[in-house]
């Protein structure tokens, strides 16, 4: 085994590279990659039924096709892995409180269902490509945002943003906040055909981290740099300081070929990583200082039900709920509590209108708990880990890493997005890894001569030795 067999947490597969050998993507499959990207992007959504919404329709449509394709791949321990989770989640639901809500939490189960399948297919497609081939598709479509919100901001393109936007989301989820956004930022935030501005710097945020994990470009940090200051000037908005953060998982965890678990290594991560945090936290108060204040005055409605309302929940279901918590898309259940809980939250402001108490709760990471408690939370955590550990990823701790940063910026649990993150977050590991085991043997091979040298030969010459 060699030193690239260890990663940060310890653990690399030795098959790594044999398991999952580079193949440049064929056309069909870059087309599929892009689909799905398109769909985490725009969350466009299908009605299968009056309950049932199929959420980041391209995505579905894309992640089924790729699974397809691959089916030759796909592993009876992957299988064995992902019908684990299912089980997993199915005892959560069963032992969540209140039976009559068991038709709505198994409506969640089966969107989080579809919705780990199709990211399933999506790892599959990612993990058997190049890394260069990923890279160059990632870094496109974070170009193409950077090019369409400029367009938008400074052409008449924001006219055909705002028709496609109206024919394909409900009029209910469309962002009208355009006023708020002119004093705070002093202009009107791109949406490029998608329902808010958080979508956009959303997936923008995530493909560009996942393209700086991939990329193996020399001076790729400060590309990186560079993607995050044009997106400052183009489509501002605080959940772009989640950046610099997403930057430190890699660093700590995949970053150093084989020299990722040398101690002088890790150490300059660790000191690295607590300068990142720090820039991020100055460059937020200093870019977004406006937006802090409003959040300071609890004035910030946005931030309330992205962060701070979603945590307080949690909190109380840890008290109130341990076991159980809400169940999957339980909000209907906890309705009450939750509205007790921002009632009483100083940083709540009573003439902030709700319609649907799951529209204040977006904030996956804090989903989690709130539909699982602190008891099954604790259990498909752990169930997740071993699927991931099935499926190859390099690195558990990267994964989760970036779930959890992610998750300050995006709601909807049993969506696409939310488990895309984590298995794209696995391939990305994979990837990586797989480049630095394949190197490893050829950078630790003894150099060759530079001349050949000379054999005597002796020839037999009759009559003399």
């Amino acid at each position: 085994m060699t030193a690239a067999a260890y990663s940060a947490d310890g653990y690399v597969p030795d098959d790594v590279s044999a398991a999952f050998r580079p193949q440049r993507l064929d056309m069909v499959d870059c087309a599929l990659v892009v689909l799905f990207l398109v769909g985490l992007y725009s969350g466009i959504a299908l009605q299968v039924s009056e309950k049932v919404p199929l959420t980041c329709a391209p995505s579905g449509l894309a992640g089924l096709w790729m699974l397809w394709r691959r089916r030759n791949e796909i592993r009876q321990s992957h299988l064995a892995g992902l019908l684990l989770v299912e089980l997993i989640f199915v005892g959560s639901i069963l032992s969540a409180q209140d039976i009559t809500f068991l038709g709505k939490r198994s409506t969640g189960l089966l969107q989080l269902t579809y919705s780990m399948v199709i990211a399933y297919g999506m790892f599959l497609t990612l993990v058997h490509a190049e890394r260069r081939q990923v890279a160059a598709i990632l870094l496109s479509f974070c170009l193409f945002i950077i090019v369409g919100c400029a367009l938008e901001t400074w052409t008449s393109l924001r006219d055909v943003s705002d028709y496609v936007r109206a024919k394909l989301y409900n009029a209910d989820y469309v962002y009208d906040a355009d006023l708020r956004d002119q004093i705070l930022y002093g202009k009107v935030r791109p949406k490029l055909f998608t329902s808010e501005p958080s979508a956009v710097t959303f997936a923008y945020t995530h493909y560009a981290a996942v393209w700086l994990a991939v990329s193996p470009w020399r001076y790729k940090y400060a590309v990186y740099a560079s993607l995050l200051g044009l997106a400052i000037i183009v489509l501002p908005g605080p959940t772009l300081m989640l950046m610099l953060l997403l930057a430190i998982p890699y660093l700590t965890f995949l970053a150093g070929g084989s020299r990722r678990t040398a101690p002088a290594r890790m150490l300059g991560a660790v000191v690295i990583s607590a300068l990142i945090v720090l820039i991020a936290y100055v460059a937020g108060k200093t870019l977004f200082a406006e937006r802090l204040n409003e959040l300071q005055a609890g004035k910030d409605a946005s931030f309330f039900y992205r962060f701070t309302g979603p945590m307080l929940v949690a909190f109380d279901m840890f008290k109130h709920h341990p076991w159980a918590g809400a169940g999957l898309t339980g909000e209907p259940y906890i309705a009450e509590r939750v509205l007790s809980v921002y009632m009483n939250s100083a940083s709540f402001e009573s003439a902030w209108r709700i319609t649907k108490v799951a529209d204040t709760l977006t904030n996956f990471f804090w989903l989690h708990w709130i539909y699982l408690g602190a008891v099954w939370g604790v259990i498909v955590i752990v169930a997740l880990s071993l699927w991931l550990r099935m499926l190859g990823a390099a690195s558990i701790l990267y994964c989760w890493a970036i779930w959890t940063v992610l998750g300050q910026a995006s709601g909807s649990y049993v969506g696409p997005k939310t488990w895309a993150v984590l298995l794209i977050g696995a391939a990305t590991t994979i990837l990586v890894t797989r480049d630095t085991a394949q190197a490893a043997p050829l950078a630790s091979a003894p150099a060759g001569p530079l001349l050949r040298p000379m054999r005597p030969r002796l020839r037999l010459v009759e009559g003399r030795t």
